[in-house]
């Protein structure tokens, strides 16, 4: 006959077993995503706008690259009113519409309601790098006191809803996802859970814009001692740099900043007069100095992503140079790197203004506009 103590320590030994072994077999069901680490490009700053709450993984990505081209993250299925983040972001264009796009006439986007939108596009290139908030005027920044327009995650549910992009809500955005064969699946690999949440959905883009990374242009190759320029590139990248040359680099880097920008904001005299409804920095900080200014875009790839400027009023790369040249409009909120105003610009000669134009062409990365893995997959998670 047993005795009760050894009854009892079974029973504690046996409960103990089987809640382990459960436990063991619900971990086993978790798999955990795998991390991805971005490799920094030579000469490229090693710090980076990568949310603590949204660390890269592999299968983030993938699963953000899926939504990224997937026309049902509108939520709707009907051809006609379908439409994608790269709709409109399209890689051969460095991930703008592109003026030749035949649906956004001279390079202007509108949403499924044929609303344009506010501005002209920014290129995603290398928004890993960008500290100082997004679009035009930095509305969307991380110290917003909206905490719900902070990173590039929170562009998705923006495109979402705007009235001059998807024009759709968050709710059928999601049903539509969660719905889609083999999307849930992705979401648990991804984060843990196969539930589709709009947040996840910005998470899962998010990481997956924040690999469109461009690096091989031909001048990067020059600095890495791969080529030479040609001697029209170099003059041209002399005078880039030079204050009494083309005076470019206070805004867009290049001595020393491969981003080709500095990722601020500037009244880079386009105006001289101001509308009290202009959606410029002024409009996020209320500064009078910030009256007119807009981010200076990077340059690169710069051949690719025309019209220029917020308002796409410069529609070649010849354009914005003769404006630099001799355009420039004084206003009491000019930026004080407008070193050249009192002459209303920086007057080059037709050799200076071919060359600077030769070293901005150096600055195209055919790389990235061709990497497949920026490409649209060749099929959707519920396609055979």
């Amino acid at each position: 006959m047993v005795s009760r103590p050894w009854i009892l320590l079974i029973a504690i030994t046996f409960t103990g077993l089987f809640f382990s072994c459960k436990k063991t077999q619900n971990e086993a069901t978790v798999e955990k995503p795998t991390p991805y680490t971005i490799q920094v490009p030579r000469y490229f700053p090693n710090e980076m706008n990568i949310p603590s709450d949204n660390p890269m993984t592999v299968e983030g990505i993938a699963l953000g690259r899926y939504l990224f081209y997937d026309g049902r993250i509108s939520g709707r299925t009907h051809p006609d009113s379908m439409m994608s983040c790269a709709s409109c972001h399209i890689q051969s264009h460095a991930f703008v519409c592109g003026i030749d796009n035949p649906n956004y006439p001279g390079g202007h986007p509108h949403g499924v309601t044929g609303i344009p939108t506010p501005d002209y596009m920014l290129s995603l290139c290398n928004l890993v790098w960008n500290q100082t908030g997004y679009l035009w005027n930095g509305s969307v920044y991380k110290n917003n006191p909206n905490t719900s327009k902070r990173n590039i995650e929170d562009l998705v549910w923006m495109g979402i809803v705007a009235p001059h992009e998807m024009h759709s809500d968050t709710l059928r955005a999601k049903a539509l996802i969660q719905s889609v064969k083999g999307y849930p699946e992705l979401f648990k690999k991804a984060f843990g859970s196969d539930r589709v949440t709009v947040k996840n959905m910005g998470r899962a883009i998010a990481q997956f814009v924040r690999t469109l990374i461009s690096s091989d242009s031909r001048f990067d190759r020059y600095l890495n001692g791969e080529l030479q320029l040609t001697p029209s590139e170099m003059d041209g990248f002399v005078l880039f740099v030079t204050e009494q040359g083309a005076d470019c680099f206070h805004c867009h880097g290049g001595d020393g900043n491969p981003l080709f920008t500095t990722n601020l904001f500037y009244n880079n005299g386009k105006d001289s007069a101001f509308t009290a409804n202009t959606h410029d920095r002024y409009y996020v900080t209320g500064n009078a100095s910030d009256i007119g200014a807009y981010k200076a875009p990077s340059l690169r790839n710069i051949g690719f992503i025309a019209p220029y400027m917020h308002d796409g009023r410069f529609k070649t790369l010849d354009e914005v140079i003769d404006f630099y040249s001799s355009g420039l409009v004084w206003s009491p909120y000019i930026s004080p790197l407008m070193h050249h105003i009192s002459t209303h610009g920086v007057r080059l000669t037709p050799s200076e203004k071919a060359d600077l134009k030769a070293f901005l062409l150096s600055l195209n990365d055919s790389s990235f506009i061709t990497n497949p893995a920026f490409s649209k997959p060749v099929k959707f998670p519920d396609e055979p």
